[in-house]
């Protein structure tokens, strides 16, 4: 499954708000460098989703906050 994800870097609290549209924003502790947010942001989605870390790719925007990340998910 692919989502859109709108990522919030340098917030105070990690948190993950679902959209209307099926998207989501994810507010992250870390900061965007050195791959240290990207790294949050699959940690706190594997998380949510029931999935191993290895299960979640960021698919486009990997130095951008407007991401499309694809879980792969056991049906």
């Amino acid at each position: 499954m692919q989502k859109k994800v709108k990522v919030k870097p340098n917030s105070k609290q990690q948190k993950i708000l679902e959209q209307p549209d099926d998207s989501l924003i994810v507010y992250l502790k870390s900061p965007p460098v050195d791959g240290k947010a990207n790294e949050e942001l699959i940690k706190l989605l594997a998380e949510k989703f029931g999935v191993a870390k290895s299960d979640i790719t960021i698919k486009s925007g990997l130095s951008s906050r407007q991401k499309v990340i694809e879980i792969d998910t056991v049906i």
